[in-house]
């Protein structure tokens, strides 16, 4: 599903996109469902309809996609933009990883387990990122944690990295 997001622009010309970064979300924190999520990507979150929303409301931020919990997935970049997802941020000492890195976030906190409808829309979706880049590879599929280390926890200590790896290398959506 193609929604649209203000909050991106142009990468580099020089850059290969070749990092794909998982992440999660929930809006209100450990709230499930609505459309609090779309609203702070497309910069209209009402601040007034709960507390933390004043915290947030003005981010500029957003993803490429978001894989909500029945396993839709939610296009607001496209992926030869550059969202604005990673913030400060650096893999294997090159910085800004938003210039080069493909954002997903899955609605969901670091405890609370993933769907299985999740991970079988996330394993589709990175085999077509895979297939569209190819610098991408598994070494090169990380979490938020994995960029802004002790800035970061996502996708946190639910998200099965050992079942998402198999399901990709293998070819396979589990």
């Amino acid at each position: 599903m193609q929604k649209t997001s203000p909050f991106f622009d142009e990468r580099p010309d020089d850059i290969d996109i070749s990092l794909l970064v998982i992440h999660n979300m929930s809006l209100p924190p450990g709230e499930f469902g609505g459309d609090d999520i779309e609203a702070l990507f497309t910069g209209t979150l009402d601040e007034n309809k709960h507390p933390f929303f004043k915290q947030i409301a003005h981010l500029k931020v957003s993803a490429h996609c978001v894989i909500r919990r029945n396993g839709t997935v939610e296009q607001y970049v496209p992926f030869s933009k550059r969202a604005w997802h990673a913030g400060v941020s650096a893999f294997q000492g090159r910085s800004r990883c938003n210039d080069y890195a493909i954002g997903i976030e899955l609605e969901g906190t670091d405890t609370a387990p993933f769907t299985a409808a999740q991970y079988t829309s996330l394993a589709s979706l990175t085999h077509d990122i895979l297939s569209h880049y190819p610098a991408i590879t598994l070494g090169r599929i990380v979490g938020h944690s994995d960029i802004a280390f002790g800035r970061k926890t996502d996708p946190g200590e639910a998200f099965n990295w050992c079942q998402y790896r198999q399901s990709i290398s293998l070819g396979k959506i589990k």
